[in-house]
């Protein structure tokens, strides 16, 4: 598929994945509409998240690139704002021909001690959300006969670890989130995938993963994430964001791929 003049959709757009992401289909000659939450404090997580400034810095970079780059703010475990966010990027690009379902937050802890709160935090954002935005985007992508979906999901989608349960099992969801709907929209010619980041320097792991593994690594918070980069990976480095957007775009170019999951891990996940 040709990406130049296409309107792509991506969400959790303000930092890190998904501003690569968001940069690098904007290179690509796609027009965006960018959403994310636009509030940082969330009572269920030990980190912060984007603030909406953030989100207006991923646009104004996007259009450097000559395309049309739109902020949104949107919660996407809320179906109403999904419909309403779909509805904004319909209206203020021309259409909706690719969704980017890149929200995500992760929570660290055993599951006897997670809070029913967290747990469902988690599940909302990173399993519900992709679902209400595919469900928002699908009307709008069906009638063009040719779209792409591309889901953010993780190595940890893949193989599972403790204290990572909730963020594992609803990778594990996005992962069959993406083969149920690659089935179910192949008729319409709409192809959907997934990539699976491996080891990423983001707010996710220097914020949270570092901070929670290094005590039980025994291993000072400095040098933990690449101590693990190194013993965990093939190529001994760390994944980047611009890898991550990298595999987006050939994912929404690839005309006969569909119910993939694309590991960019560094040969740190070969499932």
């Amino acid at each position: 598929m040709e990406l130049r003049a296409k309107n792509a959709i991506v969400t959790g757009a303000a930092r890190g994945i998904g501003r690569a992401i968001a940069l690098k289909l904007a290179e690509a000659g796609c027009n965006l509409a960018l959403a994310d939450l636009g509030s940082a404090s969330d009572s269920a997580l030990t980190y912060n998240l984007a603030a909406m400034a953030d989100l207006n810095r991923t646009a104004d970079e996007a259009r450097k690139f000559g395309v049309k780059a739109v902020a949104i703010a949107a919660d996407v475990t809320r179906f109403s704002d999904c419909e309403r966010m779909a509805r904004e990027a319909a209206a203020q690009l021309g259409g909706v021909d690719i969704v980017i379902n890149n929200a995500g937050i992760i929570a660290v802890g055993p599951v006897a001690n997670m809070p029913e709160e967290t747990w469902d935090r988690v599940m909302a954002v990173n399993a519900k959300g992709p679902f209400l935005v595919s469900k928002a985007c699908i009307p709008y992508l069906t009638r063009n006969r040719e779209g792409a979906i591309v889901n953010i999901a993780s190595v940890a989608g893949k193989t599972a670890h403790a204290a990572l349960s909730a963020y594992c099992a609803s990778k594990f969801a996005v992962v069959a989130l993406t083969q149920a709907l690659a089935e179910e929209l192949g008729p319409a010619n709409i192809r959907v995938n997934a990539v699976c980041p491996g080891y990423l320097r983001t707010a996710m792991w220097t914020d949270v993963l570092v901070k929670a593994l290094a005590p039980l690594w025994g291993v000072p918070e400095g040098e933990a994430f690449d101590r693990f980069v190194e013993r965990n990976t093939y190529l001994h480095r760390e994944q980047t964001p611009e890898d991550i957007g990298e595999a987006v775009v050939y994912l929404c170019r690839a005309d006969n791929v569909t119910g993939t999951t694309l590991n960019v891990a560094g040969g740190g996940e070969v499932h």
